[in-house]
């Protein structure tokens, strides 16, 4: 019982973080938003950092579960094809997820104001998602089925055009069917570039 309150707290915190802002927000209208009093909300949570912290801990295990790390690796693709539909997978989980949506809309806000926000920023949009495709490129390169250059590079190559993509598609939600299919040309033309089939 007490982790499912835990969870509609959460659940609430982020919809409310989403719609103001971390900082502007204040407990009572966590609180509020799911009916409860500010006492009621501070039996579980004893601030709203402590909220944020849970959060971030909660949605950053789902984010790996469902999209990878390099200590989850996704199944490395063993030809070109394989990685269009790992690249799809991975960008349709990041675009259609309505929580990590709503968490990656709240950091791209206060990612100016605090350090902690920022350093997960750098992780999800740029960093991470380079160093899980630098991953995976080092072994492609290993199987022979992508051509020998700088997995740093082709890792930042693949992933910066998408990153800036999915930004899009937060600001123009009605473009996602335009961006998928934009980000699949690019997959493939990434493919066409560096694999070896």
């Amino acid at each position: 019982m007490a982790s499912d309150t835990k969870k509609r707290i959460l659940d609430a915190a982020l919809k409310v973080f989403a719609e103001k802002g971390y900082e502007a927000t204040n407990v009572r209208e966590i609180a509020e938003e799911l009916g409860y009093t500010k006492s009621a909300l501070y039996k579980h949570y004893k601030s709203k950092e402590e909220i944020w912290d849970a959060l971030i801990d909660k949605l950053d295990l789902h984010y790996e579960k469902n999209f990878g790390s390099v200590d989850n690796l996704p199944p490395i693709p063993s030809n070109g094809e394989e990685l269009i539909q790992l690249v799809n997978k991975m960008t349709a989980f990041t675009i259609n997820d309505e929580n990590i949506r709503m968490i990656r809309k709240t950091v791209m806000m206060e990612q100016f104001r605090d350090e902690k926000v920022r350093d997960l920023a750098t992780k999800h949009f740029l960093s991470g998602t380079r160093n899980l495709f630098m991953n995976i490129f080092d072994q492609m390169l290993e199987q022979g089925t992508i051509k020998r250059y700088d997995t740093s590079i082709l890792a930042f190559e693949l992933t910066a055009p998408i990153t800036q993509l999915v930004h899009l598609c937060d600001r123009d939600p009605e473009k996602i069917p335009q961006v998928m299919r934009m980000i699949e040309v690019y997959t493939r033309h990434f493919v066409k570039v560096y694999c070896i089939d």
